[in-house]
């Protein structure tokens, strides 16, 4: 039986983060739930593609809009599972262990946010930022989400919009995203040094 998770990771001159991000994704080859590894990239010029063709990934390219690119990662992938996550984004150790209790569900799922920078305000956003997924269930795109692939085609997937596509599809399946214990990492770079 192949595995069933197709990871989709949408790149734009991420040659920095990419590695880390996919030594993280490693455990997830070693427990058998990796099937595959795709990167759309939307036109990077550093060493984002090197990085991706050593890791033995499929690599699809296109216009730089995130939402674009990852409706073109999963019209590429073969997984019953599709796995968005971005690029700066580290999974910690362990996660597969939630990641294979819900692959024996038919719902969507994020992980929980963890946070890299000792500001206050990254706290408070990923305090606030698993609080929504679980009241709301509303999750943002730095979480990461694990989606059955007839779920994804039954609202639509991703619609190709530059920014904000992580909300348009957080409300498209709103009630029906289960935030798992696993642990995400976003760089806090990218939220400044004020967080």
């Amino acid at each position: 039986m192949r595995a069933p998770i197709s990871v989709i990771i949408p790149t734009l001159n991420s040659g920095e983060d990419l590695p880390a991000c996919l030594m993280a994704l490693g455990e997830g080859l070693n427990e058998g739930v990796i099937r595959e590894l795709i990167i759309s990239d939307g036109g990077s010029s550093d060493t984002t593609l090197r990085t991706a063709d050593a890791a033995g990934a499929v690599i699809v390219t296109g216009p730089a809009s995130r939402g674009g690119q990852m409706r073109r990662g999963a019209e590429a992938a073969e997984g019953d599972w599709l796995f968005f996550l971005q690029a700066d984004s580290q999974l910690a150790p362990g996660w597969t262990t939630a990641v294979k209790r819900h692959l024996l569900t038919d719902k969507a799922a994020a992980f929980r946010r963890g946070y890299r920078s000792g500001h206050p305000m990254d706290r408070v956003t990923v305090v606030w930022a698993n609080l929504r997924s679980r009241l709301f269930g509303l999750s943002s795109d730095d979480q990461g989400l694990l989606i059955p692939r007839g779920l994804y085609q039954s609202i639509g997937g991703y619609p190709d919009l530059r920014q904000r596509d992580d909300l348009a599809i957080a409300r498209a399946l709103r009630g029906q995203i289960t935030l798992l214990s696993a642990i995400v990492t976003p760089s806090g770079e990218r939220y400044g040094p004020d967080g």
